[in-house]
């Protein structure tokens, strides 16, 4: 589990654990108990990689059940043989929930064929609906022209007539409820849309961006040295993803790099701490915190942009400490993004972002034209995004890829 045993006898306090550690201290806590039947939510978070191979074994080998809830698809496609989604829809306005008793992998490809063959259902059904109604039209014409042209001195034409009325409005009852039950179109939960600055400088390639030298890295409550003889250098449009055991002391080295770089000039530097507090005003709605000017016209642009970041107006108007990490993980992106920073220096970016937002997120720090030095544990970031990873230990960062 990547868990020292010493941690049982030693005096160190919770509190002054990473966030990882803390995980691993619940699931020790909760696997003491010998429960039969597992709840864990987002069970992934901050983990190291060690720990999250230890994490997919027990689930795979659990006898009783596990209900998890995760954003993390690689554990989500190693792991799970039912899948309960929760979706909302209408711009939030209506909730849908399914089970499915299949891998995740299978669950994809079912949803896709399913909402293709809904889609190609209901395209047909409207097809035929508008050659029904079109028909139903001219002989709806056709009997109100003859009713209304009918002399008074034919009252056997009219009964007729009146009759084919009633059969006319019969037959447009009928349709009606026939098309109550027509196959509706399919809804998809939408994604976010996100979309880069252009007015982001680029960085030439041949930049040095950081050359990062520290001989002693120390944790910020203990003091206890975390690792030493420590050298990162990044350049150019270089994504850099750092890994390690969870109490290494990575966010501490984050932070660090943070420091030298927020204060530099001849780059535009951007931060998303682990803490998402640290950088946000929670006393704040998203509108106002990320509102540099004041006007009508900002506002209404900030809000534009909030609502294809999936933000419902309530949730514009809510102040931020009522909002979800992955909600506050947005604002602090889009902040970045909007200021026109070209270095992102990013703890765990993505960890609180479901699988569909996930994607978009993903794909907009691979295209990023600056630089990224993040700290992941999600392997689809590390594989899609990273250029580089180092390992962090002791003894200092060692390159891994």
């Amino acid at each position: 589990m990547g868990f020292s045993a010493d941690i049982f006898y030693s005096e160190q306090k919770i509190g002054t654990l990473s966030g990882g550690e803390r995980i691993k201290v619940q699931m020790l806590r909760l696997l003491m108990a010998k429960p039969t039947v597992l709840l864990l939510d987002e069970p992934s978070n901050d983990i190291d990689m060690e720990t999250l191979t230890w994490l997919e074994k027990l689930i795979q080998q659990w006898n009783g059940i596990v209900l998890f809830i995760s954003h993390d698809e690689v554990l989500i496609e190693h792991t799970a043989n039912v899948i309960l989604h929760m979706e909302q829809i209408y711009g939030k306005k209506e909730s849908r929930c399914g089970i499915f008793r299949m891998s995740y992998a299978e669950y994809l490809e079912h949803r896709s064929q399913s909402f293709r063959k809904q889609e190609q259902q209901a395209i047909w059904e409207r097809r035929e609906k508008q050659i029904r109604d079109e028909k139903f039209r001219r002989i709806a014409q056709k009997v109100e022209h003859e009713q209304n042209n009918i002399s008074r001195g034919d009252p056997h034409g009219g009964r007729l007539l009146k009759k084919k009325m009633h059969a006319v409005k019969s037959m447009e009852r009928r349709f009606a409820k026939e098309d109550e039950k027509m196959t509706k179109m399919p809804i998809m939960e939408t994604a976010i849309s996100i979309k880069l600055n252009p007015d982001v400088a680029a960085i030439p390639a041949g930049k040095m961006v950081l050359d990062f030298h520290l001989d002693c890295l120390t944790a910020p409550k203990t003091h206890r040295i975390l690792a030493k003889d420590l050298h990162l250098t990044v350049k150019g449009s270089e994504k850099i993803c750092i890994i390690g055991k969870n109490g290494v002391g990575k966010s501490t080295l984050l932070k660090e790099i943070s420091r030298e770089l927020l204060t530099r000039t001849d780059i535009q530097a951007g931060y998303m701490p682990q803490n998402y507090e640290e950088e946000l005003d929670l006393t704040m709605t998203p509108v106002e915190f990320l509102d540099k000017i004041g006007s009508h016209q900002e506002r209404t642009m900030i809000r534009t942009l909030l609502g294809t970041l999936r933000y419902t107006h309530e949730e514009m108007d809510h102040g931020i400490s009522d909002l979800s990490g992955g909600q506050k993980a947005k604002i602090l992106l889009l902040k970045m993004i909007r200021n026109g920073d070209n270095v992102l220096i990013l703890d765990e970016p993505t960890r609180n972002f479901s699988p569909l937002s996930g994607r978009a997120i993903r794909e907009l720090l691979r295209q990023f034209p600056g630089a990224i030095i993040s700290i992941s544990h999600d392997r689809k970031y590390i594989a899609e995004v990273c250029d580089t990873v180092y390992s962090l230990t002791s003894s200092g960062l060692r390159a891994e890829r």
